[in-house]
């Protein structure tokens, strides 16, 4: 994945982004960007939040930070979510896709 696709924001202390997820697929994977939201394929299905914890799980893992550090913002129930880190930069979750 090249620097710089995916849109990072800062903003009081913690980084936001746009995650567009595909559940049910095959296998969980990070499979790049598109128009600047980071799109995530997840085996889970999208019930009783079992999507939406694996998407914690994967973005913790890829980003190095604890799934407490993660919080879906907006979108629980929709394929985009708007997701927050916090104790990060934007520039050091960067790092992680170069």
């Amino acid at each position: 994945m090249k620097d710089g696709l995916i849109k990072f924001e800062e903003k009081d202390g913690a980084v936001f982004f746009s995650v567009r997820v595909v559940p049910r697929a095959s296998k969980t994977e990070i499979t790049g960007e598109i128009d600047g939201v980071l799109k995530v394929r997840l085996s889970a299905p999208p019930v009783d939040g079992a999507a939406n914890s694996e998407l914690i799980k994967v973005l913790a893992r890829a980003f190095g930070v604890s799934r407490r550090q993660i919080d879906i913002v907006s979108g629980q129930t929709s394929k985009t979510k708007r997701i927050r880190i916090t104790g990060a930069t934007a520039d050091e979750l960067k790092n992680h896709f170069r």
